[in-house]
């Protein structure tokens, strides 16, 4: 099956308020351009040097998701043309990007990731953290930030219930926030628990290998 293809498989099962992230870190550029001759505009990477190289050599209208761990040194390098960066994780890097942000005259769109699995590897604030980062007195002092949302990562595991108690739990804690902080995405699921995120309520799945093939 060609990428285009897969795209358009995927933009038939996705419900129409649901947006479709093509992961497409380690692919080359002639990938990308396929995702988007079929009309893909949002792409994620995961690590930012490789972003920007693509950034560099894409068409401008894409819209450039950051989806792994990023380290506070780095946000310098995609703070010009970062669309989302989803994998905010600590107030020390929503400050950064909040500096870097205003040093490009941007308000650059985050969302919050909240740690919901049972690995100890995954990042992501508690409940606690999150309170913190969305209070008046911090998000005062954040005005080239733009909190769009929350996301997550269930643990990686074949128990759907497991996965399904993690997803719904993010999407209770993004229905406390929703309306009081004007929230309006959630980003969870991936090409292996994209349907069961959906259906606890996601709004943005990230897909890699249902798009690109396996890594």
């Amino acid at each position: 099956m060609s990428i285009a293809h897969n795209i358009q498989h995927l933009q038939t099962l996705l419900p129409a308020h649901v947006r479709l992230v093509a992961v497409s870190k380690t692919k080359p550029v002639s990938d990308l351009m396929e995702a988007y001759t079929a009309g893909q505009r949002d792409f994620g990477e995961n690590k930012i040097q490789e972003m920007v190289s693509k950034w560099e050599e894409l068409p401008k209208d894409i819209q450039w998701h950051m989806i792994g761990h990023v380290q506070t040194n780095k946000v310098k390098y995609m703070a010009p043309f970062v669309y989302l960066i989803h994998g905010v994780d600590s107030l020390k890097l929503l400050k950064e990007i909040n500096k870097q942000a205003a040093k490009n005259n941007r308000v650059i769109n985050c969302l919050l990731q909240v740690h919901i699995a049972e690995e100890d590897t995954k990042f992501g604030m508690d409940k606690e953290e999150l309170a913190r980062a969305l209070s008046p007195e911090v998000l005062s002092t954040l005005s080239n930030v733009k909190i769009k949302g929350l996301m997550g990562m269930a643990t990686f595991t074949d128990n759907q219930s497991q996965i399904e108690k993690e997803f719904t739990f993010l999407k209770n804690l993004f229905d406390t926030y929703k309306n009081t902080h004007g929230l309006d995405t959630l980003s969870m699921g991936m090409s292996g628990d994209y349907e069961l995120a959906i259906k606890t309520g996601s709004t943005m799945v990230r897909i890699g290998s249902s798009i690109f093939g396996h890594r």
